[in-house]
């Protein structure tokens, strides 16, 4: 039973930190888009909230969560399909990092990179998500 719990709230950690991971680069996009100064600290209030209210106790919470689980089943770190997951959620945990480098960039009033590419850096959460889900869902090694 305390696994069952442990997992649900695991999934509810990830569900909070992807919507973050989802929505922080949608904000970089509109913040480079911004040509006028009270738009820019806008987004910058929103980056930071989000990025330190949601993003990173979330963040914190699926990794515990996700140690524990693996603690109360060892057996899966023979698994093939554990180890690429695991390679995923530190590849997760840089992207993470790096969203946290540019809130500190926008801050400084360091020009940002154009939106367009804002607009592909956020989809790389998308592209860890479904990987990581049909790694735990198929476990295809």
């Amino acid at each position: 039973m305390l696994y069952l719990w442990i997992k649900a709230l695991h999934i509810v950690a990830i569900v909070c930190w992807f919507a973050g991971l989802f929505y922080l680069p949608r904000l970089f996009v509109y913040h480079a888009m911004s040509e006028d100064t009270p738009s820019r600290e806008r987004f910058c209030v929103m980056e930071r909230k989000l990025y330190r209210g949601i993003m990173g106790p979330s963040m914190i919470a699926t990794l515990l969560l996700g140690a524990w689980l693996v603690w109360l089943n060892p057996g899966w770190l023979s698994q093939g399909w554990l180890h690429a997951k695991l390679t995923l959620v530190v590849l997760l945990v840089g992207y993470h990092h790096m969203c946290g480098a540019q809130i500190k960039r926008f801050a400084r009033g360091e020009p940002g990179r154009s939106h367009v590419f804002y607009r592909w850096f956020n989809e790389i959460p998308v592209l860890i998500l479904l990987a990581v889900v049909i790694l735990v869902v198929v476990k295809p090694f």
